[in-house]
């Protein structure tokens, strides 16, 4: 998962209030449903010393987001300054989760939730095509029309003495995929995208790929959900996308998994077992990928500041720090992570590491 999306947590003071709860929607009592979990969570919170204005907060935005379609989890998260975190995750906790520490607890949604990375949706036929386009700031839409007309022979248009009309259609419908093609790549470009999904007829979807500059080509994925102007189903659309995301993220889980796999195992690899070595990784800036499994209640030690982290004291103390915080593992080894720009995965089976986590590396660390 990327680390970009949490990196707002970093210069958010604390504490933090972290919930994860089953939210589904599949109910005819859903709303009834929500309010009596989200009651208990409150109850929760507020045992364990949740600020009641940051317990206010939350609730505010666990009721204002838009329901999910059937089986759903959440995560909410928050600190004195607000909501951070409010999503909803592919399918619901196995139990509810709820903390209040000094820092945010992300573990759930590495496992449960989905990476939301900008897009472009791209709803093409020779006329033009409307764009739904996805950024940090939500969803928004246009239309773009590239004037070229007519994109159709007319009938009988041949045997009118006008000759083949043929070439016009065709240079009329080049016309208009040139246009959407220059927006999909300003856009793209605009917001960094990291696919442009094509949903029409085929042939049209065909003559739009060929018109993106190559840069953009290698991002593009049809979408197998009927075409313009056909009465298409716009969550159908977006079940694919999200379809494609999940599929996406369980192929990067498998990419890491080999990696680790791969390198663990040789001398200077580009790996990291166990709470000594990730955290020797994490000092140095050298994580690419940090793998979390089941750390438990492990701890590690860091510095007043949290610019640095140890597994234990003695070893912060040779770093030249002075411990002053004693924290979770599984709060603060994601927190350094993304302070290094390291992506982050929530393993399964196929890896267990030593101390339930790992990393793989973007160089091999000085070994101190």
């Amino acid at each position: 998962m990327d680390s970009e999306r949490f990196r707002k947590l970093l210069d958010t003071p604390g504490p933090f209030a972290s919930v994860f709860f089953d939210d589904s929607h599949d109910s005819h009592d859903a709303a009834a449903q929500l309010d009596l979990k989200w009651r208990a969570v409150r109850e929760e919170l507020e045992r364990q010393g949740a600020d009641e204005s940051v317990v206010d907060e939350m609730e505010r935005a666990v009721m204002d987001l838009q329901p999910p379609t059937g089986r759903s989890g959440r995560a909410v998260v928050a600190g004195p300054t607000g909501v951070l975190v409010n999503e909803h995750l592919v399918r619901p906790p196995a139990a509810t989760v709820t903390r209040v520490s000094e820092l945010p607890y992300l573990v759930p949604v590495l496992e449960l939730g989905m990476d939301e990375p900008n897009y472009v949706l791209a709803i093409v036929d020779h006329t033009g095509a409307d764009l739904t386009v996805r950024d940090n700031n939500g969803l928004r839409s246009e239309t773009v029309d590239g004037g070229g007309y007519p994109v159709h022979k007319a009938a009988g248009a041949e045997t009118a003495g006008y000759g083949d009309p043929q070439p016009r259609t065709d240079e009329a419908a080049r016309k208009n995929m040139r246009a959407v093609a220059d927006r999909i790549a300003e856009l793209t470009d605009q917001t960094g995208s990291e696919a442009v999904f094509l949903v029409g007829e085929v042939r049209s979807r065909s003559d739009l790929h060929a018109e993106l500059p190559e840069r953009i080509r290698g991002r593009a994925v049809p979408l197998e959900v009927g075409a313009r102007h056909s009465g298409h189903d716009f969550d159908e659309v977006q079940r694919e996308i999200e379809t494609w995301f999940a599929k996406r993220q369980l192929q990067i889980l498998e990419d890491a998994a080999e990696r680790f796999s791969a390198e663990v195992g040789r001398q200077a690899g580009l790996a990291a077992e166990g709470l000594d070595a990730v955290c020797s990784a994490l000092r140095q800036g050298a994580v690419e990928t940090l793998i979390v499994g089941d750390i438990g209640d492990a701890t590690v030690v860091t510095d007043e500041g949290l610019t640095t982290v140890a597994p234990n004291a003695n070893v912060l103390s040779e770093q030249g720090a002075a411990p002053a915080k004693t924290l979770r593992a599984d709060e603060a080894l994601p927190l350094f992570a993304i302070s290094v720009g390291a992506s982050l995965v929530r393993t399964d089976e196929r890896i267990e590491p030593a101390d339930g986590v790992a990393a793989v590396l973007r160089y091999a660390p000085t070994l101190h």
